[in-house]
């Protein structure tokens, strides 16, 4: 159960990047209040992942999940480049991701 909470606090995190991007635009307060329940779920549920899922395990993959999901996010809905390395060094990302939970 742990991992699924760490999944979805990663997927979490990367609901609040992407409000976060969304109330830099429009500054509605909409927006703001979902890029807070986005990041306080995502912490809330990485807080009960590290009970037993060692803290630099946990940490990296929160982290490669919102950075690669961050990424994606920014290239489908808001326009940022699709170039090939991008997509290669966010494949790295979720890739070094597996392996540490393959390895933990």
């Amino acid at each position: 159960m742990e991992w699924i909470s760490l999944i979805i606090a990663g997927f979490c995190e990367v609901g609040g990047v992407a409000m976060m991007n969304k109330y830099n635009n429009d500054r509605k307060w909409h927006s703001l209040l979902l890029l807070i329940l986005g990041f306080g779920a995502s912490f809330v549920l990485l807080s009960y992942a590290m009970e037993t899922v060692s803290m630099g395990t946990a940490y990296a993959i929160w982290t490669g999940i919102g950075a690669s999901g961050g990424a994606i996010i920014g290239m489908l809905f808001f326009g940022e480049s699709k170039d090939w390395k991008r997509i290669l060094f966010i494949a790295i990302v979720l890739s070094s991701a597996i392996g540490l939970k393959l390895a933990a």
